[in-house]
């Protein structure tokens, strides 16, 4: 299991929701590198969704999830 010093914390958007949680980093490594290497599907550990609107309910938690890279519209670190 990757250490604890590779996680990075990230915000993903889709077009409907917000998804928070953490992607298996290299440390130094570039959120934007990671993305361009991606497959098909990027793995979210201990993910939350929540509704996209402003004051939105959250409407899953899960220690693992896969995000379609297609559906990705903006990813943030750190937030």
């Amino acid at each position: 299991m990757p250490g604890e010093e590779s996680r990075t914390k990230v915000t993903i958007f889709t077009s409907s929701y917000r998804i928070k949680g953490y992607i298996d980093l290299i440390p130094g490594a570039r959120v934007t590198d990671y993305m361009a290497e991606a497959k098909d599907f990027i793995a979210v550990t201990d993910a939350e969704v929540w509704e996209l609107q402003l004051g939105g309910r959250q409407i899953i938690a899960a220690p693992f999830l896969n995000v379609s890279r297609d559906h990705i519209q903006v990813i943030a670190p750190g937030t």
